[in-house]
Parts: structure tokens; C-alpha cells; sequence
């Protein structure tokens, strides 16, 4: 037998408020883990490019006045 039935078939229910709710507030919580692991991510480069140029911008400058 197969699970199709026809097209008198009831339709499926929808899930219950609480549960879409409930996973509404998962997905919220998962975006924005998603996006401070994210702005994290791209704050760690920064940073280590802002200590890369200020490295080389002190070895110019002792370069220079040396």
C-alpha cells in the first residue's frame, strides 16, 4: 500500500502554537550564536592585522631614526 491518498485526504495539522513558538525562539538563539561566533571570527583578524601594521610601523620608525 502505498502512503498517498487521494485527493480527499485530510490535511496534515499544523503544529501547535507552543511548538512553533519553541522553534521560532531556537532559531533566534542559533542566529545569534551564528553571528557572535561570526563578528568574533572577523574581530580576531582584525585585531591581528592591527598588530601586524603596528609592528611593521615601529620597525619603520626605528628604521628611520636609527
Amino acid at each position: 500500500m502505498s502512503s498517498f491518498q487521494g485527493a480527499g485526504a485530510e490535511k496534515p495539522e499544523k503544529p501547535s502554537l507552543v511548538k512553533r513558538a519553541l522553534a521560532l525562539l531556537i532559531l533566534v538563539a542559533v542566529v545569534v550564536l551564528l553571528a557572535k561566533i561570526v563578528i568574533g571570527f572577523v574581530m580576531a583578524i582584525l585585531w591581528i592585522v592591527v598588530a601586524v601594521a603596528a609592528v611593521i610601523a615601529v620597525l619603520w620608525a626605528l628604521k628611520t631614526l636609527l
